[in-house]
């Protein structure tokens, strides 16, 4: 089983995956992958608002690679967010048409392979900065603008279809947000 988290910075994304860790470990033999972004950045890429062809090119990578893995994986990050934040880039004119097109076919590619997608609104989730992702407010809600047009099928883009139907919103506290995932993967 693929499971992906999505949502803007700074809405639990790896809260959540880290309670996983803590409350699936004896569900079954999980692997975990944390998020990508921060990996890339640890590679000498700017990233959020500041990124660039070369920043979502890895990043796209990085999802390719994690979207292949075998076995019940959950992933703190999915193309999902991929494509929604190569898409901010290319419309800020930071990244080149043809890698917001790419993102857009990895998307459409990728989405299909995951089992589910697990939505971290941003409700009920204060914004705090740890010194790697952005904390500000018009970034962030033009982010949101994007994943709200994505989700709620305002949006057509090339199979998209084929993973729209998979997420499940989350929100409310991390627990009754971890009461959900539970639920939905019948833990």
């Amino acid at each position: 089983m693929l499971v992906g988290f999505t949502g803007a910075q700074c809405t639990g994304k790896s809260t959540l995956l880290n309670k996983c860790k803590d409350e699936l470990l004896n569900s079954g033999p999980w692997e975990f992958v944390d998020e990508v972004t921060r990996k890339v950045a640890r590679g000498g890429h700017n990233i959020n608002a500041d990124g660039n062809n070369m920043t979502q090119l890895q990043i796209l990578k990085e999802h390719l690679d994690n979207h292949t893995l075998s076995g019940d994986v959950i992933l703190d990050r999915c193309i999902v967010d991929g494509y929604v934040y190569t898409h901010w880039l290319q419309s800020n004119n930071q990244v080149d048409k043809w890698i917001s097109t790419y993102a857009c076919n990895l998307l459409s590619f990728l989405g299909e392979k995951l089992d589910v997608i697990f939505y971290t609104c941003p409700d009920d989730i204060p914004m705090e900065d740890d010194g790697v992702r952005s904390t500000d407010n018009q970034f962030r809600d033009s982010i949101l603008d994007i994943y709200n047009n994505l989700l709620d099928a305002s949006w057509y883009l090339p199979g998209v279809d084929t993973w729209r139907h998979k997420v499940v919103r989350l929100s409310g506290t991390v627990d009754e947000r971890m009461k959900t995932i539970k639920n939905k993967l019948e833990i």
